[in-house]
């Protein structure tokens, strides 16, 4: 039956308590997951809720750039995040940047946490406010997360296998401005600061295998650089 709320949640133990409280709540036919990627989408499309309540640490880190998924897939669902606990007010905002509706977290205190869920069972939006204060601390709106293209896939895997930006753009024959501008539109996308986190959220993301991560470049070298002048002059005396 269409319709009702879909709850995306790897409490799998608790999902009976989460159904019947939600229900107390103001939810209508509540329907818990814990289906991901693209057997959540079957699930969606099976069920046509008109609310989908994912929890934030779902897809842990990579939870907001999924939103852009599912939005893409599902552009008129209503999604709403909700964390339990502490989630990073600078990583939740982009829940609502990529598409959520609303998002609400316990970790503003249970009062404020069930005004928002009861916001959320009217039909109404609601952010929690640290979230509304990061995004509002802007001088420029943050840009929503664009989908992954195949050629920053292609980056990220180089970038993963520890390529440097000349040689990512030597391998792929693009410029390294090319590089460049394609790592800060995938470091924007993934939420990610540094090639460390890249690599989690690559992996999390299967955007590339623990299997694949084993390439060197060509010109692959370590510190200390070896002395040439020495090593030269070494053979000349074996000789």
């Amino acid at each position: 039956m269409a319709g009702g709320t879909l709850v995306v949640s790897r409490e799998v133990k608790n999902h009976s308590f989460f159904k019947k409280r939600l229900g107390v709540l103001g939810f209508g036919d509540v329907c818990i997951t814990a289906s991901e990627k693209d057997a959540l989408n079957s699930v969606i499309y099976e069920k046509k809720p008109d609310l989908l309540m994912i929890s934030a640490r779902f897809y842990q880190g990579t939870t907001p750039y999924h939103v852009t998924e599912l939005k893409r897939n599902f552009p008129n669902l209503n999604i709403v995040a909700v964390a339990i606990g502490e989630y990073p007010d600078e990583l939740a905002m982009y829940f609502i940047l990529n598409g959520a509706k609303s998002y609400v977290t316990s970790f503003d205190g249970f009062d404020q946490f069930y005004k928002g869920l009861d916001e959320v069972a009217k039909g109404k939006e609601y952010i929690s406010p640290g979230v509304k204060e990061r995004i509002n601390l802007r001088v420029e709106y943050p840009i929503p997360a664009a989908i992954i293209t195949d050629r920053q896939k292609q980056i990220i895997r180089l970038m993963c296998n520890g390529y440097r930006q000349e040689e990512i753009a030597e391998n792929l024959h693009v410029s390294r401005n090319t590089v460049n501008v394609q790592k800060t539109k995938i470091y924007t996308a993934l939420n990610v600061r540094n090639p460390y986190e890249l690599i989690r959220n690559a992996l999390s993301l299967d955007f590339v295998k623990l299997n694949e991560i084993f390439f060197y470049p060509k010109d692959f070298v370590v510190n200390p650089q070896p002395d040439i002048k020495n090593e030269k002059r070494r053979m000349k005396r074996e000789k």
